[in-house]
This record gives structure tokens, sequence and C-alpha cells, in this order.
């Protein structure tokens, strides 16, 4: 009876993990850049973490510091612990004029971190398809988007942002990258599918559970009737 058991159990734990990931998915609706995951499991039974890094919609916002990726790539910003990818292109401007992210990591450009002068933006500043940032007719940086061969490596590390396991001589230039300027990427996630799969797991997790139940009734009944007397 423990074989028969343990198979809802592992059944009931591999749903819990694919809930999980919808409810997060749901979650980051509408978090800006944000790419939805799903679970599969190996012939071992292992849970993986998939990233489906398709497009989200672009969405014009008008704000001069929102920048959006159309196809491939990722902005690289510079934190305490290195550096990080991300989509999320909502930016702002510090105190000492650095291009920061919503978490105040300064944002790279191929020069280095991006300064820009606050009083001048308004007016004054473009980002073409190329992600050349023009400031008053001159050409002051261009944005650091990047890709890897295998996007396997990245992994979420919290605040909206990626961090890559492989070696950094694999980071290349996103060719297919194309720049929205004054808008943002939204989130991948489709409420209506995620909650479909939300149903559809949450109905399998029950079956098991009631598995399990059953199984533990016969369990308990043949413990209670074994060497009664009748």
């Amino acid at each position: 009876m423990i074989l028969e058991m343990t198979r809802p159990v592992q059944g009931g734990l591999r749903q819990e993990r694919k809930l999980e990931a919808v409810a997060n998915n749901l979650a980051n609706v509408d978090t800006n850049g944000f790419k939805k995951d799903s679970v599969s499991f190996d012939a071992k039974f292992k849970a993986q973490l998939n990233k489906d890094f398709s497009q989200g919609t672009i969405q014009t916002t008008g704000n001069p510091l929102d920048i959006a990726i159309n196809g491939e790539g990722f902005f690289k910003v510079d934190t305490a612990e290195g550096i990080k990818y991300t989509r999320n292109g909502n930016f702002s401007l510090d105190m000492n004029g650095n291009l920061v992210d919503q978490n105040g990591n300064p944002v790279l450009g191929q020069g280095g971190a991006i300064v820009l002068d606050p009083e001048t933006i308004e007016q004054d500043l473009f980002v073409n398809q190329a992600g050349e940032i023009v400031l008053a007719g001159e050409i002051v940086d261009i944005l650091d988007i990047v890709t890897f061969p295998d996007l396997r490596k990245l992994k979420r590390d919290g605040n909206n942002l990626l961090s890559y396991s492989g070696e950094t001589t694999d980071e290349v230039q996103a060719e297919q990258a194309s720049i929205e300027y004054r808008a943002l990427e939204k989130s991948n996630t489709r409420v209506v599918e995620e909650m479909a799969r939300m149903i559809d797991y949450n109905r399998m997790f029950e079956t098991f559970t009631k598995s399990m139940m059953t199984f533990d009734e016969i369990d308990a009944k043949a413990i209670n009737d074994v060497g009664t007397l009748r």
C-alpha cells in the first residue's frame, strides 16, 4: 500500500509546484517586462522552472525615460552584486543624473553608466531604434542591449532582475533588438490562459488528495480489522 500512496503524493507535489508558478505569473501580470514561468519534470520527476521569453505587449506611455525592447535582448544594470539583466525599461534619474532602474541601479550604456542632464530630458532627449541616446542633437551613449546563446542560464534574481549563471564571455550584442521610446513592455502573462491552467492544476491536485485519503482509509481499516475476533 506504500507504493500506491507514493504515487498520488508525488502527483500532488508536482501539481503544487505548477500552482506556485501560475500564482507567481498572475501576481506579476502588471509588472513591466516580466516573463512568465512554467514547470516541467525530468525523468526522475525533478522540477524544472522554464522561463517564457516571448514578447510582451508594448504600451506607449509618453514618459521620456520609459524605454521598451522590441525583440531579443536585455538592459544591463550595475548592482551591488554585479551586473544584472532586465526587460523593465521604466527608468528615472537619480540626484546625480544617472539613469537608474526602479531599484536605483545604474543602467549601462556601451560607455558605462548613463548620465543625463535632468533639465533637458523633457524636450531634448530622444532614443532611436538602435538604442542611441540623443540629447540636444548629440549622441551621448548607446544602450547596452545584450543577449545570450542559452537563455536557460538566466535565473530570476528578485526585483524583476535576472542573473546569468554561465560565463561572462557568453554575452553578445542583441542584433535583433529594436528600441521603442516613451513606451514600456508589459508582462507576457495572459490572465485568461493562466486562470485556465490554475483551474486545471487545482482539479488534478484535488484528485490526488482524494486518492491519498482513500488509501489512508484503506490502511486504517486494514490495521483496525487485522486480528479482530468476530
